[in-house]
């Protein structure tokens, strides 16, 4: 019985992208290191606060604030979004359209994009009477734009630190 053992340049192409979609990943959320910005009066200065740290107890809650969970329902609320988004991508990657590469950095932004729109028009609790007070808003996770401006995108190796 013969046996095929060749491969044509577009199918080599293929198995190559398909070894980085395994050996990458692509994220979207925030790095430890840029602080946060805070109201002071008028003006809007540096915090003490890690912007990653702000992040996270929005997202989770504290012993004073309740979970906010932007990121979480940034992929929850748009699951059937993200599929089509994905399936539009695979489809172009196997059209020899896209490459692996540049179809991670592509969700990477779309899932940012959602993350920006969830922090925005999110259904959460309003804000304390204080801190409505404080920044004139009972919109919580907005006030200076800095946290929802500073969402980063990345597309790594899987498994480094």
């Amino acid at each position: 019985m013969a046996v095929n053992d060749r491969m044509t340049p577009e199918g080599l192409r293929l198995m190559r992208e398909m070894k980085k979609l395994r050996e990458l990943a692509c994220y979207a959320g925030f790095q430890s290191g840029p602080k946060a910005k805070e109201r002071v009066g008028d003006e809007i200065v540096d915090s003490e606060a890690d912007l990653l740290d702000v992040a996270m107890w929005n997202e989770l809650g504290t012993s004073r604030s309740p979970s906010r969970p932007f990121l979480r329902a940034s992929v929850d609320d748009n699951e059937a979004e993200i599929a089509a988004f994905c399936k539009a991508q695979i489809k172009l990657l196997l059209d020899g359209k896209t490459t692996a590469e540049a179809m991670l950095k592509k969700l990477a932004v779309f899932q940012k994009g959602l993350i920006q729109l969830t922090m925005v028009e999110g259904d959460f609790t309003p804000n304390a009477p204080g801190t409505i007070k404080k920044k004139g808003s009972d919109r919580p996770l907005i006030d200076t734009g800095h946290m929802r401006q500073s969402v980063m995108t990345i597309v790594d190796r899987k498994g480094r630190d």
